[in-house]
């Protein structure tokens, strides 16, 4: 039989020789300083990144915000400490709101971004919210899928928006 390819199931890989080796285990934990970087790289490698919002703000607005966190999902490579996913989640007294939820292509299909909605959700209920959504293009096929996956449902809305001028001092994010 032949070896099956590096990232080959949710149970774990294989060594190139056969050899089952056990998955990484997912840290998660909230954001710190040495993240930003990282997190920025991971954010554009998974698509998420939009000309119009600064990534780096985005993590210090939310890491600056009582009523928000940056959670992030760090894997043990050859003893350094790597950002392999990320939520940021937010509460705005009605609901909550998950943002970023990404997970490196490399390290997909093992059951990190699972682990990383569950955590976010956790968070947010903590807050007191009593529901969570999230927003998915209608070009991110895939992702819509693994959120039907768990659990997430059509809420039957149109998100409308309207981008503030900056020169009228309001925040240029979307």
């Amino acid at each position: 039989m032949p070896p099956t390819p590096a990232g080959s199931g949710p149970s774990g890989t294989r060594d190139g020789v056969g050899l089952r080796l056990p998955t990484p285990v997912l840290r998660l934990a909230e954001a710190t300083d040495d993240d930003v970087a990282p997190l920025v790289a991971l954010w554009t490698a998974c698509g998420l990144t939009r000309p119009w919002n600064d990534p780096e703000r985005d993590i210090e607005d939310a890491r600056s915000t009582a009523t928000s966190t940056v959670l992030v999902g760090h894997v043990d490579v050859a003893g350094a400490e790597v950002v392999v996913s990320s939520a940021v989640a937010g509460y705005d007294g009605h609901r909550g709101w998950l943002y970023y939820v990404a997970v490196d292509p490399a390290w997909q299909g093992r059951g990190f971004g699972r682990e990383t909605v569950v955590a976010a959700e956790a968070w947010l209920a903590a807050q007191g919210a009593p529901k969570v959504q999230l927003m998915v293009r209608h070009t991110n096929v895939a992702a819509v899928g693994f959120y039907q996956a768990l659990g997430y449902t059509d809420q039957e809305t149109t998100v409308l928006g309207r981008r503030f001028p900056v020169a009228q001092g309001g925040p240029d994010v979307g």
